[in-house]
């Protein structure tokens, strides 16, 4: 027994072969090559990185009670300082600030908004800035690596740089969802990341390739309501081109009723509609649901007190005011849709009247 537990104590201890001598040679060369090419790649993610912070902005508004963020994110589409965002109750005031990379700041007005993609443009009074072209969007294969570049958690607000988060397209896909009992407006391609973009404040952020080429802008929060899971998403900038076009060139201003304009002889009102909206007291009060008609269009639509109308048939209404002159230009045979927001959900509602 001795000798044999020497005998394999000895094999032990034997010179290794020389293709394992070799091997264990040639890994100890690789290792500082393998090293330089990390390094190199985390210098270029840093340059890409470094060049795309120019192009986006912080945006801080309305929020921050009952636990609603008051910031958003954003990215500049024009060297004249348009903005790319989501439509959220964020952009419900009159005082919506953009912050540069550079620390400046910027009162921003409403362009308009496409309640179908859930996305609005703003403006600032700014020129020659560094941004995005929407025509120039590129469109990554599933397993390419990607970047999300956002204000996530609001934790910059001057002049720091965007957060910054590295993953690849898991898949592309259309995007079927539902927020609480509604359907999400959307119902389009996304592609699917495994970074968690779907964080406070990341909604309105930019994800690129490695390239900084634009992909795609990120989601606003979505959960899966069978295994509470959060959707990282982004809907690609080819989708964006045309809704973005349409919003710079005013097809979803408010509108502005005047005596040139026919109105139908039975248009929908309040009353038709079954809603009796807060009371009219300011110069633009919000235009919130106080409350509902039994068995109305409303009523079927399931419409509820404290509902806020933002769109008429994908007319931006910003007032009680707006939501009555534009009612006043629908015939009451017409179906009417209607954009609300009930708490941080936003929803497509059809009203029709009974047959």
């Amino acid at each position: 027994m001795t000798s044999t537990l020497t005998r394999n104590a000895f094999r032990s201890l034997r010179p290794r072969p020389p293709a394992a001598a070799w091997l264990a040679c040639a890994a100890a060369l690789l290792l500082p090559a393998a090293s330089r090419v990390c390094r190199a790649a985390d210098g270029a993610f840093i340059d890409i990185a470094a060049s795309v912070q120019p192009k986006m902005v912080k945006i801080y508004g309305a929020g921050g009670l009952q636990g609603l963020e008051a910031y958003q994110s954003g990215f500049l589409i024009s060297p004249t300082g348009h903005v790319l965002t989501v439509w959220s109750y964020v952009l419900d005031t009159d005082n919506v600030v953009v912050t540069l990379d550079d620390g400046r700041k910027y009162q921003a007005s409403l362009v308009g908004a496409d309640p179908r993609r859930e996305i609005a443009v703003l403006k600032i009074d700014a020129d020659s800035l560094p941004h995005f072209r929407l025509s120039d969007g590129v469109e990554p294969a599933v397993g390419d690596r990607v970047l999300a570049f956002s204000n996530l958690f609001g934790v910059a607000a001057g002049d720091e740089d965007a957060s910054v988060l590295h993953g690849v397209v898991s898949a592309q896909t259309q995007l079927a969802a539902r927020r609480g009992a509604f359907e999400t407006p959307y119902d389009g391609p996304v592609y699917v990341v495994d970074a968690m973009t779907n964080n406070p404040g990341s909604a309105g952020g930019a994800l690129t390739d490695r390239r900084g080429n634009l992909v795609g802008i990120l989601g606003k929060e979505l959960r899966n309501a069978l295994n509470n899971t959060w959707l990282n998403y982004a809907i690609p900038a080819g989708e964006l081109v045309t809704p973005v076009d349409d919003i710079l060139a005013g097809k979803t201003l408010p509108r502005k009723i005047d005596d040139s304009i026919k109105k139908p002889a039975e248009p929908w009102t309040l009353a038709r509609v079954g809603v009796r909206l807060v009371p009219d007291v300011l110069s633009r009060t919000p235009p919130f649901i106080d409350a509902v008609t039994p068995d109305s269009p409303a009523a079927r639509a399931r419409l509820q007190p404290d509902d806020l109308i933002l769109f008429v048939n994908n007319s931006v209404v910003t007032s009680c005011a707006s939501v009555v002159e534009t009612l006043s230009l629908i015939d009451h045979i017409d179906p009417v849709r209607l954009t609300v927001q009930r708490g941080q959900q936003l929803a497509d509602v059809v009203l029709e009247t009974k047959q």
